[in-house]
């Protein structure tokens, strides 16, 4: 069926920011939506709260609303856009749950708007537990027993029945919210108390666990005529029990027989036409392989996690595909847009292994729980692709940038073998490398670790070869013989060089003098049985044949920025997409280079090619030598692609941009000194330390407070505020190893207002296209600060002075190309914190806003244009008539164990915008589009440190103006009291008077106000306290800051109508200003 006739407008909800569980998977398919809506001439309406993505630029969409997802805020666009269609199964369960409220309070009928793709009781039959329990039976498809229940008692006497473990899951949550395995009661009932908070509609399913059993999932596709392909299946490497998100997966399925494949493939078929599903949809089944069982454990009617990875591993554009379906065509009509010949109902083929593995935050959240369940941790992923499993999974594991270039970590090999072989039996982040530990002591047979793990045999036979072949490395001199053996099983020439002490570069010498190269072959989803248009490649040391066709035009390699982790987010992969569109338009080929599979810069029509790699020196250098490129773009891939500049450079690469040696003059501590000194800008004062005792004299000279880092780290790795010497060894010895090549830096902690400056520079002139001023003070990390654009409180002179700085440190760095750098302004005074000489997480929030394309820009720039001749002034680009103001998003509820206090260590996953032409509407669209749930009557919780009471004196008199009923702990109220303001005194959690606690639990208070004391143990208190309110979704202010602002968006609520929206267009005016 062509295309439904009354379409002409249609809205498409994106999936707000990206938290653990929903990251940028939803970017890719929304933008590859928008952009397949619009090629068929539709007019397209977005609505997403996140700036920092591809999505919600103003060229995807004809309006881009950057507002919060609420109910309130899409009947107020709803009503002003009136769009025939509403297509929300792209947004991930954000959109689909927002989508269903809007049905059910009849706001899509008021307004004639018809749900496309999977129709709501589509949806209902795969959510909601009941009836998706209801349609498999009608089905005669199995899945475990289970009750679905509202609250404690009968959640118990339901365990008592079928027996424990039991597995918890919410109602219309993702990622695992709220759930998990309980081995028994006490566990039961802790985990069911908080599901039901999580769950939209207070209904939790208790199952029987089929923990242990293999874990498969398929991807299909289905349209409106009844058309189904399967597009690709998948195999979890760890067993069921451990979240699809935080397991290893591989795909095409490796372990199935063809009688068990089959089985399931028909099974997904059956079940997606029975919920009549339209467009993609995602299967899990856990399957008993004794006994050729096999439950039905959840569907996704939607794209989800898996679709973005299947979509990857087959090069089949499955959002793509679902959103045509969704406006009316059917499979054997659309064409697919590898091939552009065959139609997208032809199933992928796959000649080759891919290997899907996560990336959690534990480098950042050091006390957390390592464990895996079913609530998931990861906040990314990278994928790896090879013609066997031990390729695959050994790029995959030098992909992570988690400091290991194979399976293996230094720790395990001091261990003793019965210490891992209790290990073994953990499932957490690290059981894999502990697999390969073994297998390399070759105690344990593969029998005996797959009965251990429950990880199928034929995995371990795999990292068994790895293993062999390392030992062999160990033991016997290097021939070619063997170095080629070495490549073929897939280690990396620095594994090889580790092992046999040699260094990398001999061995890649030694390698291109053999003629052991890597070739490159082509993701093209039917295995070259056609002839692909848009392919990508991947290497192999397992081939003849290479089918990359290199070009001799100019050509540029782009590095992206791989997984997405705290610190280093989707923004990075925005700015990589930028400078590839800038490249490709002044006629250059770009060519990039990434691993992260959720990803834009990843998606096959994006660069002239693409290269799904590993980031590391070698792997890039082999495309090089490939390519043959005119040079590399490294600052626009974070960290991640700075980090291989020096090196690249080293072999022989021109670096565009700013030169390695000024990358260099920047982080480098003593350098980055005499940068200072020559420019008379003055920082705050520091040493750099190389030892215990120089930090203990060092920091009493300086003064208490002091900040103490690592030298070269990227969101604040490992930086603590430290107030006395105690707390200073305490860091020392826990938080960094510190040696004379890792010199450890000590500054004075300064309080006073952080600003940020994000600028392009040609070497002489230099462009601020706008100034951010922080909410909160200097010392909480930028990344989970609310910053605001333009300044609001910054006196012309300050901001005089900013502009100036920012010119005299561009020019001394000779920067070409963008620039970051945060200052922090005290009684007036500027002084500089850093100077980052590449893209900073600030570029797409400011280019959005400003309507100046900083990458696009910077790009050109880097490749030698002057800003004079693009048709800029050097200086501030005049600030807007609107305010834009950025907040941060947590995933605490995921990461159980991580204290939600903020200060220099980033914590935060994601951000949401909000914009208008008041700064307390602004504020109150970020801080709402953010989570926080700001009451507007109740209790209020004080509890503050003695060095915050005066300060709290206003705040308290403030917030009981607003008639809240206030309490706090003994001492803060007495600070209240003393104003004359009623007080309830409560007592802390370890008095246990009227507990804290408690009060949190019962709903008796509907925010917390709580300042750290000093000293991190004294803190076990506040962290109580603080972890309470993030289980009861309470809003928890750690900083006075952000109370002020609450404090403000309050006062606007009670006067102003709150719920306005405009599109991004009508801010920035419809067209290009200065792009």
């Amino acid at each position: 069926m062509p295309r439904k006739e009354n379409l002409n407008k249609v809205m498409v909800i994106g999936s707000g920011p990206i938290i653990i569980g929903q990251a940028a998977e939803f970017d890719y398919a929304g933008s590859q939506a928008c952009r397949a809506l619009k090629e068929d001439g539709l007019e397209v309406v977005l609505v997403n709260s996140n700036p920092a993505t591809i999505m919600t630029d103003t060229n995807i969409a004809d309006r881009v609303y950057i507002e919060p997802l609420t109910v309130e805020f899409l009947t107020e666009i709803i009503a002003k856009e009136k769009p025939d269609g509403l297509l929300a199964t792209l947004g991930g369960q954000a959109g689909l749950n927002l989508a269903v409220q809007l049905a059910e309070k009849g706001i899509l009928a008021e307004y004639g708007v018809e749900l496309l793709g999977t129709s709501l009781d589509a949806i209902e039959k795969a959510e909601d537990r009941e009836r998706f329990k209801e349609t498999m039976e009608k089905l005669g498809e199995p899945i475990p027993e289970s009750l679905i229940v509202e609250d404690v008692h009968a959640a118990v006497d339901f365990a008592n029945t079928i027996g424990y473990p039991v597995i918890v899951r919410p109602a219309y949550t993702m990622g695992g919210t709220g759930g998990g395995i309980a081995e028994n009661e006490e566990e039961l009932i802790a985990i069911v108390i908080k599901g039901l908070n999580y769950s939209m509609i207070g209904q939790v399913l208790i199952e029987r666990s089929v923990a242990g059993w293999k874990e498969i999932e398929f991807e299909v596709i289905r349209d409106g005529n009844d058309n189904c392909i399967t597009v690709c299946s998948m195999e979890n490497f760890d067993p069921v029990g451990v979240h699809t998100g935080d397991s290893i997966v591989v795909a095409p399925a490796q372990t199935l027989t063809d009688h068990e494949y089959q089985m399931l493939r028909s099974a997904s078929l059956r079940i997606i036409r029975e919920l009549g599903i339209e467009g993609g949809c995602n299967a899990q089944y856990a399957l008993d392989t004794k006994s050729d069982q096999y439950y039905v454990i959840e569907v996704n009617p939607r794209v989800s996690r898996s679709s973005a990875l299947a979509s990857k591993a087959t090069g089949y554009p499955i959002a793509k595909v679902s959103s045509k379906i969704a406006i009316g065509y059917t499979l054997d009509e659309i064409v697919n847009s590898v091939t552009k010949k065959t139609k997208a109902c032809f199933e992928p083929a796959i000649d080759y292994c891919v290997v899907k593995f996560p990336r959690w935050p534990f480098d950042k959240f050091v006390y957390a729980d390592h464990s895996l369940g079913t609530q998931m941790k990861a906040t990314g992923e990278v994928m790896s692709i090879d013609r066997s499993f031990e390729g695959a999974i050994l790029k995959a594991a030098r992909s992570l940038e988690i400091g290991v270039n194979r399976l293996y970590l230094e720790r395990f090999a001091d261990w003793d073998d019965e210490r891992l072989e209790k290990q073994l039996a953990l499932i957490n982040d690290e059981r894999i490398f502990v697999m390969a530990e073994v297998l390399r002591r070759g105690k344990l047979s593969v029998d005996d670790i797959s009965s251990i793990t429950k990880v199928d045999k034929w995995f371990i036979h795999k990292l068994k070869h790895i293993a062999d072949v390392e030992r062999q490395l160990a033991e016997e001199p290097l021939t070619p013989e063997l170095l080629a053996a070495a490549k073929w099983v897939g280690l990396a020439d620095v594994s090889i060089a580790e092992i046999t002490h040699k260094t990398r570069d001999e061995i890649r010498t030694m390698r291109r003098s053999n003629n052991i190269l890597p070739c490159y072959k082509m993701v093209d989803t039917c295995a070259a049985e056609f002839e692909a248009m848009t392919p990508y490649y991947y290497s192999t040391f397992r081939g003849t044949e290479d089918e990359v066709a290199v070009s001799n035009k100019r050509k540029v390699i782009v590095l992206g920025s791989g997984p997405i982790r705290i610190g280093q987010g989707v923004e990075f992969d925005y700015c990589s997409v930028h400078s590839v569109w800038a490249l490709r338009e002044m006629g250059i080929e770009a060519i990039i280079i990434n691993n992260n599979p959720e990803t834009v810069s990843t998606d096959f029509d994006i660069s002239d090619r693409l290269y799904f790699e590993p980031l590391t020196v070698e792997d890039v250098l082999n495309i090089a030598d490939k390519e043959k490129p005119d040079g590399i773009i490294v600052q626009f891939g974070g960290q991640t692609a700075i980090n291989l500049a020096a090196e690249l450079e080293r072999a022989g690469l021109h670096v565009y941009g700013t030169s390695v040696d000024d990358i260099d003059r920047s982080e480098d501590r003593e350098r980055f000194e005499e940068v200072l000194t020559e420019t008379e800008i003055s920082r705050p004062e520091g040493i750099s330390v190389t030892n215990l005792d120089d930090a203990v004299t060092g920091a009493a000279r300086i003064g208490y407070p002091v900040m103490v880092r690592p030298s070269y780290v990227l969101g604040g790795r490992a930086m603590e505020i430290v107030y006395n010497e105690d707390e200073l060894r305490d860091y020392m010895s826990r938080a960094v190893k510190v040696t004379p090549d890792h010199p450890v830096l000590v500054d004075r902690y300064m309080q006073g207002t952080e600003v940020e400056v994000d600028a392009i520079s040609d070497g002489v002139d230099v462009v601020i296209p706008g100034i951010m001023e922080h909410i909160e003070r200097a010392g909480v990390h930028s990344g989970d600060s609310i910053a605001v654009y333009p300044p609001q409180t910054l006196s012309a002179r300050v901001i005089y002075t900013i502009i100036d700085y920012t010119k005299r440190l561009a020019v001394a760095l000779h920067v070409k190309g963008l620039l970051n750098i945060q200052f922090v302004v005290a009684h007036d005074e500027v002084f500089i914190i850093e100077v980052n000489p590449r893209s900073s997480r600030t570029v797409p929030f400011l280019s959005k806003i400003t309507n100046v394309n900083m990458v696009h820009v910077a790009t050109q720039v880097a490749m030698g244009h002057t800003l004079k001749e693009l048709g800029f002034h050097s200086g501030l680009v005049p600030p807007r008539p609107y305010v834009a103001v950025k907040a941060p998003v947590f995933s605490f509820a995921k990461m159980t164990d991580v204290d939600i206090s903020l200060g220099p260590e980033m914590k935060s996953t994601g951000e949401v915008m909000g914009i208008d032409y008041h700064y307390a509407r602004a504020l109150y669209k970020a801080i709402v589009g953010s989570g926080l749930n700001v009451p507007t009557k109740g209790c209020l919780l004080f509890t503050v440190a003695d060095k915050d009471k005066d300060e709290l004196k206003q705040l308290a008199k403030a917030f009981s103006e607003f008639d809240f009923e206030i309490a706090a702990t003994e001492g803060t109220a007495k600070v209240i009291a003393s104003l004359g303001i009623d007080v309830e005194i409560v007592g802390k959690v370890h008095e246990r008077s009227t507990d804290i606690i408690e009060m949190i639990k019962s709903g008796r208070i509907s925010m917390v106000i709580n300042t750290l004391t000093q000293g991190k143990h004294s803190a076990r208190d506040g962290f109580k306290i603080r972890r309470a309110t993030v289980e009861h979704g309470i809003a928890c202010l750690t900083s006075l800051d952000t109370a002020w602002e609450v404090l403000r968006v309050l006062e606007f609520m009670q006067k102003r109508r709150l719920v306005y929206a405009l599109a991004l267009q009508d801010y920035v005016g419809g067209g290009d200003d200065l792009a």
